[in-house]
């Protein structure tokens, strides 16, 4: 009997595998992110999804800027721009599961640091479900996208994956939402 799989199964196979190939490491092409201390993942240099590899950090986030075509915007230690998504309702992140395994929360585990263009003042931290703490700016919930290959890229701009539309943060804690794919 030959067994088949069902396209469902398939997708979160495609999912996970995406997921593993994650985001992270040190380099930064400009010097415009400042280094947390958190490991690396997937195509930015090392093993892991983003969320794996800043959850075992062992130290608080910093959170800097980058420029591009886009105007400037919110970058993690790493260089990996950062998204807000609309679906979010204040500070409370609802994206969870495999919402959070394309766009990994971006975790610290101490109070958030204010890099290179940041705003201090608007940078926060939310409790996520699974305890773990995750960086807010402005009361936004922030996060990677797996897709995202190399400091800098912005592939999830204009995305409206999970239902609602995704968007780079500029500094003032706004989203930024020319682009749109």
């Amino acid at each position: 009997m030959t067994r088949r799989l069902v396209p469902s199964t398939l997708a979160v196979a495609a999912l996970a595998a995406v997921a593993v190939a994650g985001c992270g490491s040190s380099n930064n092409d400009d010097g415009s992110a400042s280094a947390s201390g958190s490991s690396g993942g997937g195509a930015y240099g090392g093993g892991g999804s983003t969320a794996s590899a800043a959850s075992k950090s062992s130290g608080a986030a910093t959170i800097s800027t980058r420029k591009s075509d886009l105007g400037t915007f919110l970058v993690d230690s790493q260089g990996r721009t950062l998204y807000l998504w609309v679906a979010d309702k204040g500070s409370k992140s609802t994206c969870n599961g495999a919402c959070a395994q394309a766009w990994p929360p971006t975790l610290t585990s101490g109070k958030p640091k204010a890099g290179k263009g940041v705003k201090a003042s608007l940078l926060g931290t939310t409790k996520r479900s699974d305890g773990k703490t995750e960086v807010t700016y402005d009361g936004h919930p922030l996060y990677t996208f797996v897709q995202d290959k190399a400091p800098g890229d912005t592939t999830g701009q204009g995305s409206d994956g999970f239902g609602a539309d995704w968007w780079v943060v500029a500094p003032n804690g706004k989203a930024i939402t020319s682009g749109d794919r």
